[in-house]
């Protein structure tokens, strides 16, 4: 009668080893099979397979695809809002300096210019006088007030007012006054106007009220 026997897992544990000891190149495939075996169960733990369903990975991927055209989108829009602003800067920026004198040279620029409408009216300058305050919410443009009276009848007044309304230099009749004189049939003709000027530097604080210092010119 045959006898069967099973050694306890430890004593298979001794033997393996008494067999490994007996054979190093067993040994060897035993270390080795073993990094092998750590090796996968990190690469499943890194690269996780199982994470999601092919449905799951499709979805995510159609995400990101939105999430790209969003953002060029976003990018797009952005562009052409920087082109529009850029536009716009320009267009001021010449606006500016089209319309707007320098502010130094203001005052004989707006005179000499005042000047020439008038002497191609037909109309006689007389005294001028000027003065100017800041344009609210800037520091560097200022609006300036020109009083001048004039001499001339009734149709230079009008040559002299269409003149103004075409100068290059934005010239603005704020009020008219005139008052004929005896006997002559000229008008005598006083004009509030506004112009505007610009500066490259901000203005210093005034230590007195905006416009309290005038410039006046004789002629």
């Amino acid at each position: 009668m045959s006898r069967s026997f099973r050694l306890p897992f430890d004593k298979i544990g001794v033997v393996g080893l008494s067999l490994a000891n007996r054979d190093p190149k067993l040994l060897a495939r035993i270390v080795v099979g073993s990094l092998l075996a750590a090796n996968l169960v990190a690469a499943l733990i890194l690269l996780k397979p199982w994470g999601g369903s092919p449905e799951d990975l499709a979805r995510e991927l159609s995400s990101l695809q939105r999430q790209v055209q969003q953002r060029r989108a976003a990018l797009k829009q952005s562009r052409s809002l920087l082109a529009k602003v850029e536009t716009a800067r320009t267009q001021g920026d010449q606006f500016l300096e089209s319309y707007f004198a320098e502010r130094r040279s203001a005052p004989p620029l707006l005179l000499g210019e005042l000047d020439r409408i008038a002497k191609e009216a037909g109309m006689k300058p007389k005294e001028h006088s000027f003065s100017s305050e800041l344009i609210e919410g800037s520091d560097t443009l200022e609006m300036m007030t020109i009083v001048g009276n004039y001499e001339g009848n009734y149709g230079d007044l009008i040559q002299f007012v269409n003149g103004l309304d075409r100068s290059p230099r934005f010239i603005i009749i704020e009020q008219m006054n005139a008052s004929p004189q005896p006997s002559t049939g000229l008008l005598n003709v006083n004009l509030k106007m506004y112009a505007f000027v610009r500066g490259e530097e901000p203005l210093p604080a005034p230590s007195e009220p905006a416009g309290a210092a005038e410039q006046a010119v004789g002629q």
